[in-house]
């Protein structure tokens, strides 16, 4: 199927894509601010995590099924397969790259799937 948008109008699209303050994340950091945790979320470590605990060394990323690469989730795109395989690969692979370079200046890594935040957050809403 081709796409009902021109390059131009699917590339705005795009761009529309927020990576930073997702519903996911939100519902993280809100649970966790209840629960009397203090984190921060600006930082220049490797990768960006989504929470920082500086007092413990532990960084906290929530990643997306889809963007991520979640096993039991991810569904194979149907249109412009390889551009896609090759995005998220590179994604899963830049993932790797940064635990690794974390856990080697001492941060303990916390990766969270956003279906986990969200099968919890629905327990509570």
């Amino acid at each position: 199927m081709t796409d009902v948008l021109t390059q131009e109008q699917r590339s705005y699209c795009m761009s529309r894509i927020n990576g930073k303050n997702t519903k996911p994340e939100l519902a993280l950091r809100k649970a966790l601010w209840g629960l009397g945790y203090r984190y921060r979320v600006r930082n220049r470590l490797p990768g960006k995590p989504d929470l920082v605990f500086p007092s413990s060394k532990t960084v906290i990323f929530v990643d997306g099924c889809f963007w991520h690469k979640f096993p039991d989730h991810f569904v194979e795109p149907k249109t412009r397969t390889q551009f896609w395989l090759d995005k998220i690969n590179g994604n899963v692979a830049r993932d790797r790259r940064n635990n690794e370079s974390l856990r080697a200046d001492g941060w303990q890594v916390i990766r969270i799937w956003e279906h986990e935040i969200k099968k919890v957050s629905s327990k509570y809403n």
